[in-house]
């Protein structure tokens, strides 16, 4: 993919080009297809950039509240940032079906920025926590919407193409996002994180002015009050989606308790704080390269087979790590651990976006609500699975490591059992490809 194919600087897009840009032949902001998926990346890693550079901040939060530097609390920083996340996808999803992408994404960046502004200056944690979840119902706008902008701009080949390099550019999140934040707070207050994602999405903001409207008025439809009840319905009544679906939350509650642990972990059971960012970033490669050999894996051998076999080996794994945090009394050594981390966060990577794929399958009909939907439950229930590990930490890896296998077991019993998956099942058009030069 090129920047002079397809939908490329100017101009209406050729019709006889297979998943050329479609918007409005009168749209002055069409650019490029490497600045689109540019811009699209950054909406997406507004998401990351609120979670991980927060990270390095926990034990100067703590001291600036009057915490015990062990204290989980902090922690409810990252769960309502995911609760207000969750919720915000009913919101936006059918709204941006009703008035377009962009006056929502606006909206949705702006509330981000309002949010992280009076998270702060905030006087007390539970204003922070209040502030937090409405910046994460701010950040569901750039996230959701900018999926939807490119399943409206690209089909086939050219959207996986497109999502690839955007999770690519995605990707460098995680792996930059802690450093950034201990080292603004190794010069700084804690403040400065905050102030500094104020920056970072103003910025995202301006830039996304050249951003195209992907959504042109001949294809809006109304936002209809039974949409949703009907969603849910057809949701409740299909075997596979609830039994995906629970998969999902399972995943994501273990993601959402690692997350929040990991700070804790790095620190008081390995006492190795100044490294933390470099940990969490080196693992999060690990997960990056999960993400981008999916789509390979998935063509090769069929979305069934992947998600049996990821199952399988998740219950192996986890286990294993369960029964190495017991014989250590929650201490392994330092090296064990980051190589359990290493192999469990691939596979969760893994294991996730193919459950959202398997999910959606049988709902086709009510696909954009019916995501909204699932993305709401899981990451909601989620979240707050997480959060309850998180309050148990005693020191050890141990809480991290039961939830691991508690979860994982219930999500592989969904997959394997519940969901009774096959070799039928049918790759999604929006399954991520191996990434293209663009």
């Amino acid at each position: 993919m090129s920047g002079s194919g397809g939908a490329a600087d100017g101009g209406s897009a050729s019709p006889d080009v297979p998943g050329a840009l479609d918007v409005e032949a009168t749209a002055p902001e069409r650019r490029s297809d490497r600045e689109f998926v540019a811009m699209i990346a950054a909406c997406m890693a507004m998401v990351g950039l609120a979670i991980d550079t927060v990270l390095p901040a926990f034990p100067q939060i703590r001291e600036a509240f009057g915490l015990a530097p062990d204290s989980t609390a902090v922690t409810w920083i990252i769960t309502a940032f995911f609760l207000g996340l969750a919720s915000g996808q009913l919101f936006y999803g059918p709204l941006s079906d009703r008035y377009g992408r962009k006056p929502l994404l606006y909206c949705g960046l702006v509330l981000c920025a309002v949010a992280a502004s009076a998270s702060a200056l905030a006087p007390t944690l539970g204003l922070v926590v209040v502030f937090r979840f409405l910046w994460g119902f701010g950040a569901a706008g750039p996230r959701s919407l900018a999926l939807a902008m490119v399943r409206d701009t690209y089909e086939g080949d050219r959207m996986a193409r497109a999502m690839s390099f955007a999770m690519s550019i995605f990707i460098l999140s995680p792996v930059l996002a802690p450093s950034i934040g201990a080292a603004l707070v190794a010069v700084t207050a804690w403040q400065a994180v905050f102030w500094f994602l104020v920056v970072c999405t103003i910025a995202v903001a301006l830039w996304a002015t050249r951003l195209p409207e992907t959504l042109p008025a001949s294809k809006r439809r109304p936002a209809e009050p039974g949409a949703l009840r009907r969603a849910v319905w057809v949701v409740l009544r299909t075997r596979p989606t609830m039994a995906y679906g629970l998969a999902v939350t399972c995943l994501f509650g273990s993601m959402a308790a690692y997350l929040a642990s990991s700070e804790m972990i790095v620190d008081h059971v390995y006492h190795r704080k100044s490294q933390f960012p470099m940990i969490f970033g080196a693992l999060a490669v690990f997960m990056g390269l999960a993400s981008l050999t999916n789509a390979r894996l998935v063509m090769r051998f069929g979305l069934g087979r992947v998600l049996r076999v990821g199952a399988s080996c998740l219950v192996t794994g986890t286990a294993l790590f369960a029964l190495l945090a017991v014989a250590t009394d929650g201490a392994p050594p330092f090296w064990a651990y980051c190589a359990a981390m290493a192999l469990l966060l691939p596979m969760h990577t893994l294991l996730l976006p193919n459950c959202n794929t398997a999910a959606m399958g049988p709902v086709g009909r009510v696909a954009g609500t019916a995501a909204a939907l699932l993305g709401t439950a899981s990451t909601a229930g989620g979240a707050l699975l997480g959060s309850v590990v998180d309050s148990r930490f005693d020191g050890t890896i141990t809480p991290l490591a039961l939830a691991f296998v508690a979860f994982g077991a219930i999500a592989a019993f969904s997959i394997l059992w519940l969901a009774r998956p096959s070799s039928r099942v049918v790759v999604a058009t929006t399954a991520a490809a191996a990434p293209a030069a663009v």
